[in-house]
């Protein structure tokens, strides 16, 4: 048998219910040129049987709590020096009037976003927290998130390698957490990669947060990034230490599918953004290596075809603000969140909002939690319409 009569095979016994072995999945992706469309199709048929007509995404502001970061990744101009104009940090006074505004549009998530244990590298990050009363930046989000669950918007914070005492405590506050896996390969932190110079991305940390997450029983969303010189066969060993993860925990509530692109004064600054017919090949072997996981692309990094993905096995956008930008990638810009209802329509899909927690993770969340998200939820748990609007 050939190798692309393999992969035929392989494709219609997937629909029927079968579960790709990570050698079955080295064997599609090597002749991803040659079968693109059966691949498209199978993975959308398993969306379609999961997922549904539903596409979703979040309502959020984005909270740039502090940049100040003690690792260095070769692509990134999110992280600040104490000097740098585009230094954030957040009191609680700015916490709480973003929530405040992020209310009055309607957002239902706070998005918490800081740098890798900031107060480990920088005495600047040292005092700053001690002059608001914390000893550590975990603490600080603890009472940050307090502030705006209060103002009736749900916390979602992603700040890297948390102790699992800091997400024990978080958990009480945060409806779900976020730690992106990016890659599980080693080899991307040598010297001359991207993460050779950014401790917390050691792929063993990462994985190890993720797990005591699960023993905590805490929603995570997580994913990886594509095209920062990995293999495809790395991020297909990266899709599967997830799936292994949710199989033994059950807490991935989603995978982020995020294509790299190079930043201007940065030591990737000429590396190339991943094609993208081989960005939806990887989004769409992920929908076929785990069927029913929610997946997402986010929307403003593939601009002028992000609609596309929607052949390819995707049922989330993530979030998206009517307010605040994507510091992380403050280059690109939200689409409106009308155009993309406008697109899902296009494509007979019906956008829905929800929660920084998925529908079908809501009952493991705290009973606080869930009747706050009660007040605000449909029947399904996603956002009432007549809220979001």
């Amino acid at each position: 048998m050939s190798k692309l009569e393999y992969d035929f095979e392989s494709y219609n016994r997937i629909k029927d219910g079968y579960e790709l072995t990570q050698e079955d999945a080295y064997q599609l992706a090597t002749n991803f040129r040659y079968t693109s469309n059966r691949l498209f199709e199978t993975a959308t048929q398993l969306r379609n049987k999961h997922k549904g007509d539903i596409v979703s995404f979040s309502k959020k502001a984005f909270f740039n709590i502090v940049n100040l970061c003690r690792d260095t990744c070769d692509y990134c101009t999110y992280k600040a020096e104490p000097n740098n104009a585009k230094l954030s940090l957040m009191n609680k006074k700015n916490v709480k009037d973003l929530a405040k505004l992020a209310k009055k549009y309607k957002c239902t998530e706070a998005l918490f976003v800081t740098g890798e244990s900031p107060e480990q590298k920088y005495q600047e990050a040292k005092d700053w927290l001690k002059l608001n009363g914390f000893s550590s930046t975990g603490e600080y989000l603890a009472d940050c998130s307090e502030v705006v669950l209060n103002e009736g918007i749900f916390p979602h914070t992603n700040a890297g390698n948390l102790t699992k005492e800091e997400m024990k405590i978080l958990r009480e506050t945060n409806v779900s957490l976020g730690l992106m896996l990016e890659n599980s390969s080693k080899r991307l932190r040598e010297t001359g990669m991207p993460h050779h110079d950014a401790p917390s991305k050691e792929p063993a940390t990462r994985i190890n947060v993720l797990k005591n997450a699960g023993e905590l029983k805490i929603p995570m969303t997580t994913g990886i990034l594509v095209g920062i010189g990995e293999t495809i066969y790395e991020v297909i060993d990266s899709i599967y230490a997830i799936k292994d993860i949710h199989k033994k925990f059950g807490n991935i509530q989603e995978i982020i599918l995020q294509n790299f692109h190079p930043k201007k004064d940065t030591s990737m600054q000429e590396h190339k953004t991943p094609d993208t017919s081989y960005f939806k090949s990887i989004v769409a072997l992920c929908r076929i290596i785990m069927p029913d996981m929610n997946i997402q692309i986010p929307p403003n990094l593939s601009q002028k075809n992000y609609h596309e993905f929607l052949s390819v096995g995707i049922n989330d956008w993530g979030g998206i603000s009517p307010i605040t930008d994507d510091y992380v990638n403050p280059e690109f810009s939200w689409p409106q969140i009308k155009n993309v209802e406008k697109k899902c329509l296009e494509y007979k899909f019906k956008l829905k909002a929800r929660f920084p927690v998925y529908p079908e993770f809501v009952s493991g969340i705290s009973k606080e939690l869930r009747d706050r998200i009660a007040l605000i939820a449909d029947e399904e748990n996603y956002v009432r319409e007549d809220y979001w609007k």
